[in-house]
């Protein structure tokens, strides 16, 4: 929110207490607090205006939180996020009227404590001496705001404003802003505005589905403020050397998060926050939908079935999408018995076919289902603050909220879902979870502020689906579960997996959509997926052909419209062969994807990830968004127009290793690290290099990604190796458990392998 017009000059009604003085300070255990205070010339300038208390602790090594209240009255209303801590890694320095120094293992802040010389400057181990951010001159303050319905000039002196805590963070000479959550707008997010506030805006818009209020930084750390409602970021937007935090109220904790890499960001993130969960590997195959507004029975699913069969399209997962159930009775968890009238019979004879079952749902009960009563009369549902159930017509004719802070509330709506796993379901797609209303609004958890839930609300509700399925004996002894997430906040990487939402049938679209997965990779989150050809409108053959190269070399694939169906003979027969070809590479690559999200379920790195996340060192990277690394060792640079030209860069290798990048489609065709190619492609291939010195366990033998992958097993390995690469192969029962082992090293003959069974192949 911006509060000023100019450097100088406020907004008419606006008034700001800026902090210029640590009046008193006192140091407990790990803890330190400060008395801030404006600019102090005299004992009567302690009258007539506020302070701010600034509480700094560090969660974690390598992180320090600052918490500024300016009164301290207010209820602790939550929710919470759910956040890690430990002791023992804090050290302090305080020497008195002068300064004071908090470390926490890389990471130190100072403190200027010194009369009306109030200064925070974070810095980090590897460069001690520069600053990484913090606070300058008039950069902490509390806003008063008397525009607003607030304020009342009949009360006089009793006249409330409206209050925001203001937080403003300084901005390094060239440095750039990632993250947020998933964003559709330009990646870099310097000279933007951004509320975090979830809504349901499409892909086209500067609303978001998933917002994180969290960035990373260039400059080496990133920022995570500690609030699950509105939270607004002015990132060079108003004042141009900073970004401005504000919330409305009485409280604001951000903690600064140090990495020496932007992987060691993520990592220390993901450790406050969770870290990311996995999914089970069937989930990698190929996904079906019926799509959303087209017509479909059993006659029509089983053709599609039929088609990709006859063809030869390896298809793992088939979902049925909203008109499963019968219209006006979202959510009633009943198949349309018109429609589908052995419901049960056909999920068997699908799964017979070898295929998973998905089904949508949202937490939406429409005044026609017959659970409306039943949720109305034992208090399911979110209420008005006068106690009637909240009802509208936006989607569903007069639905209620399930309400998820009802103990009760949420076992019944789980035990519906265990009647559909009873069935036979595999997976839920947990659609919608934005849509949540925050005014005259009443939770059954009385305790909790409808405004914090407003963001929150999409963790409770898929937190609870997550957990129903890993209760399920299904998927009990895996270990894992999948759902297909829209909405997100903090900590939802722990329910994976989440798809970018209503995008159009456009090139525009696809590129926006990857922007949206690169910015939520950076927020921890390790698995994407988009809707293949777009949502909106029918996608022009080239465009279909384009993101099904796009949308195979993600973790997760689908195929999935709105008003038209996605199955590639409907566009060309080329469209048949492009998908063939993609679904084949993909599974081949199984190996490399399962092994990838193992280690991005430690590290909170994305198996998708930008650029400049692997070569934080090449400054050519930062601006990047038209191209992606999928895991460590694979560039991958979709084509985003109908004749197939593409410019792309392909980034400097680390010192010390030798090579060239090589197609994975022609290992004749090598590239220069450092150096910008443009290419025509035509629908059969893209660039996809293999990096220098990477090692890429692969199996063509393999005809779904919950195969053996032992069996057939091949490691490409381009170039020669810096010192002995151990490969883990996962085991695709759990994914959380390595089969085996692969050592590669250098012998004299060049790459060889210390395990039987596995062919080495040299492609560079």
């Amino acid at each position: 929110m911006k509060f000023t017009e100019g450097m100088w000059r406020l907004r008419e009604g606006i008034r700001i207490d800026w902090m210029s003085n640590v009046e008193r300070l006192s140091v407990d255990n790990e803890t330190v607090d400060l008395l801030l205070n404006k600019l102090q010339r005299h004992r009567g300038d302690t009258l007539n205006s506020g302070t701010i208390t600034a509480q700094i602790t560090s969660p974690l090594e390598g992180i320090i939180g600052v918490n500024l209240v300016h009164w301290a009255g207010a209820l602790d209303q939550g929710p919470h996020f759910e956040l890690a801590s430990s002791t023992g890694h804090v050290q302090i320095a305080h020497t008195e009227r002068q300064s004071l120094r908090y470390g926490s293992g890389p990471l130190s802040l100072a403190i200027t404590t010194a009369p009306n010389e109030l200064e925070f400057n974070f810095t980090g181990a590897d460069k001690p001496t520069t600053k990484l951010t913090g606070h300058s001159w008039r950069s902490i303050g509390y806003v008063s705001d008397q525009t607003t319905e607030k304020s009342r000039w009949e009360d006089g002196l009793y006249l409330e404003r409206q209050g925001y805590m203001l937080a403003e963070l300084d901005l390094s000479v060239g440095e750039k802003l990632y993250g947020l959550g998933e964003r559709f707008g330009p990646f870099i997010k310097n000279g933007q505005t951004v509320d975090i506030w979830n809504e349901d805006g499409g892909t086209s818009s500067e609303l978001a589905y998933k917002n994180i209020p969290f960035y990373i930084s260039s400059a080496g750390y990133g920022v995570f403020v500690n609030n699950p409602g509105k939270v607004s970021f002015e990132l060079q937007s108003e004042r141009t050397t900073r970004v401005n935090i504000s919330i409305s109220g009485e409280e604001l904790q951000y903690f600064v998060i140090y990495g020496s890499s932007p992987k060691e960001i993520l990592r220390r993130y993901t450790a406050l926050t969770g870290r990311p969960s996995l999914v089970p590997a069937w989930s990698y195959n190929l996904w079906l939908t019926t799509s959303f507004t087209t017509n479909y029975d059993e006659q029509t699913v089983t053709g599609f079935l039929d088609g990709f069969r006859d063809r030869d399209i390896p298809l793992g997962v088939f979902h049925f999408d909203c008109f499963w159930m019968k219209s006006y009775q979202w959510c009633d968890f009943d198949f349309d018995s018109d429609m589908f009238p052995d419901a049960a019979g056909y999920i068997k004879r699908l799964k017979e076919r070898g295929l998973r079952i998905s089904v949508w749902l949202n937490p939406y009960i429409g005044q026609a289902s017959p659970l409306f009563r039943e949720g109305k009369e034992n208090g399911y549902f979110i209420k008005r603050t006068d106690g009637t159930i909240f009802q509208w017509d936006n989607w569903q004719a007069g639905m209620a909220i399930v309400d998820f802070t009802n103990p009760a509330a949420r076992t019944w709506f789980s035990d519906k879902l265990t009647h559909l796993l009873n069935l036979g379901v595999d997976s839920f797609k947990t659609d919608f979870g934005e849509r949540i209303p925050y005014k005259n609004i009443r939770y059954h958890d009385s305790s909790l502020s409808p405004t914090r839930m407003h963001n929150y609300y999409t963790y409770l509700y898929n937190q609870t689906v997550h957990a129903t399925m890993l209760c399920h004996p299904d998927h009990t002894s895996k270990g894992n579960a999948v759902l297909f997430a829209r909405s997100a906040t903090v900590g939802s990487q722990r329910h994976p997996i989440h798809w970018s939402g209503d995008s159009e049938s456009t090139f525009p679209a696809m590129a926006e959509v990857l922007r949206g997965c690169l910015s939520l990779s950076l927020c921890g989150f390790i698995f994407n997926s988009t809707d293949i050809g777009g949502f909106e409108g029918t996608p022009h053959p080239s465009i279909y052909k384009r993101w099904v190269q796009f949308g195979l070399l993600a973790t997760h694939s689908r195929l999935h419209g709105s008003s038209s169906y996605r199955v590639p003979w409907l566009y060309d027969d080329q469209a048949v062969d492009i998908l063939r070809d993609a679904v084949k590479r993909k599974i081949a690559l199984s190996p490399y994807l399962l092994s990838s999200a193992l280690e991005g379920s430690k590290t909170g790195v994305g198996v998708m990830r930008p650029l400049f996340v692997e070569f934080p060192t090449d400054h050519n990277v930062y601006a990047l968004d038209t191209e992606y690394m999928l895991g460590d060792g694979l560039l991958v640079a979709p084509i985003f127009n109908e004749e197939g030209v593409v410019r792309f860069y392909v980034p400097q290798s680390k010192e010390g290793t030798d090579g060239q990048w090589v197609s994975w489609f022609d290992h004749e065709k090598v590239y220069e690290g450092g150096k910008w190619y443009e290419e025509t492609h035509g629908f059969e291939t893209l660039p996809l290099l293999i990096r220098p010195g990477a090692v890429i366990p692969v199996n063509w033998k393999m005809k779904g990604a919950e195969e053996d992958p032992l069996d057939g097993l091949e490691v490409l390995v381009n170039g020669r190796l810096d010192g002995e690469v151990k490969v883990d192969i996962v085991n695709p029962d759990r994914t959380d458990e390595v089969l085996k082992v692969v050592t590669i090293g250098m012998g004299p003959d060049g790459v060889v392998v210390d395990q039987e069974g596995v062919k080495v192949v040299r492609v560079g």
